[in-house]
């Protein structure tokens, strides 16, 4: 069969040997030796936030996680200031609304990273402030925020701080309890190399403490339910077994170059592909680029949806742009299982069908 180049910011390849372990013939849950597995995966899932913090597994996908992070910490008509740069922190003011929490809005542009002196002017004005909502990485434009920078002023607050970092962990530059992040969000379909289906919280003593005041309705999200059984290996619904045999295989594959070098080898193909991109005369849209994946301006005279399905004609498969990005983007990830000779092979074909539509 004729490989096909998924460079997609999620899904994201899933490397054969974990789509062989997946293939295994399925366990019962309640069972001693699912609950040793389940608590060796929540030990590092740890090692991938860096944290020493539970990590709470949701069967969800990534925006899941995200409701989870608003309805365990908050109550109906809590302040929480929100920056949007993209679709993604868009998505977490559209929560926010929809269950009665009055959003402050940071907008910035589209591409760029937000200057931490706005939210410090934002909290400064809006004392009441319950939560921050950001991205570690805003997928839609594929720009990495400053985490680091941006915690520790919120962490002098009563505040907390919720990231989501579904698109970055893995691949940009993480550190949950050293920088100060409340509530961390991560998903399964990213740099963690499995299908979609899984979405992880990690969360801090200064979010549990907001927890156990919360009163916005939870079931099925409550993170009290997970925290009562997670040191047990349980979880308090049917979660997705086979992702889970999955995501294991996935942290001993990354075990074996190191969490930290694996991290690393995203910024050296982050920057291999920014590089040919400049090289074929195309310009790069973030102004602060992720190491997760790349977004790129069409160019005059290039028809985005043309371009993309070219692609896909020869086996390749890129993004295209969120929102009021369609047709103005196109994005490759480098996350994950993607190699090196994938990022070269895409790219290659992507000056084969530039040519084509006779750019430059």
């Amino acid at each position: 069969m004729k490989k096909h180049y998924l460079l997609t910011p999620g899904p994201t390849p899933v490397p054969k040997e974990i789509a062989k372990t997946i293939e295994r013939p399925i366990i019962h849950h309640r069972t001693a030796e699912y609950k040793a597995l389940a608590k060796t995966v929540n030990e590092n899932l740890k090692k991938i936030f860096k944290t020493k913090n539970n990590v709470l597994t949701l069967t969800s996908s990534g925006t899941g996680a995200m409701e989870a992070s608003v309805v365990n910490v908050l109550s109906k008509g809590d302040t929480a200031i929100v920056i949007r740069g993209g679709k993604f922190g868009e998505r977490f003011a559209e929560i926010c609304v929809s269950y009665g929490v009055k959003v402050v809005p940071i907008d910035i542009e589209w591409g760029t990273a937000p200057e931490p002196s706005l939210i410090e002017k934002a909290l400064r004005e809006n004392p009441d402030t319950r939560a921050v909502f950001i991205q570690l990485c805003e997928t839609s434009t594929a720009t990495v925020y400053d985490i680091r920078q941006i915690a520790g002023i919120v962490k002098k607050t009563k505040a907390i701080l919720i990231v989501d970092a579904i698109s970055g962990l893995g691949a940009d530059e993480f550190n949950m309890d050293e920088w100060g992040v409340d509530i961390a969000i991560g998903g399964s379909q990213k740099a963690f190399m499995i299908p979609p289906g899984l979405s992880f919280c990690a969360v801090s003593k200064k979010a549990w403490s907001m927890i156990k005041e919360s009163t916005l309705p939870k079931y099925y999200y409550d993170f009290n339910k997970y925290e009562q059984l997670v040191d047990k290996g349980d979880s308090p619904w049917t979660p997705a077994i086979t992702l889970v045999i999955g995501l294991q295989k996935a942290f001993s594959m990354i075990a074996g170059v190191g969490v930290d070098n694996f991290i690393k080898r995203h910024a050296g193909d982050a920057e291999f592909v920014r590089k040919h991109i400049k090289d074929l005369g195309l310009k790069l849209f973030s102004k602060s680029p992720s190491d997760a994946v790349t977004a790129i301006k069409i160019p005059e005279g290039v028809d985005a949806a043309k371009l993309i399905n070219s692609l896909k004609s020869k086996g390749v498969t890129f993004a295209g742009g969120q929102g009021t990005l369609k047709g103005k983007i196109f994005r490759i990830a480098h996350m994950g299982s993607i190699v090196r000779a994938d990022l070269e092979y895409a790219l290659g074909k992507l000056k084969e069908t530039l040519g084509e539509q006779k750019w430059q």
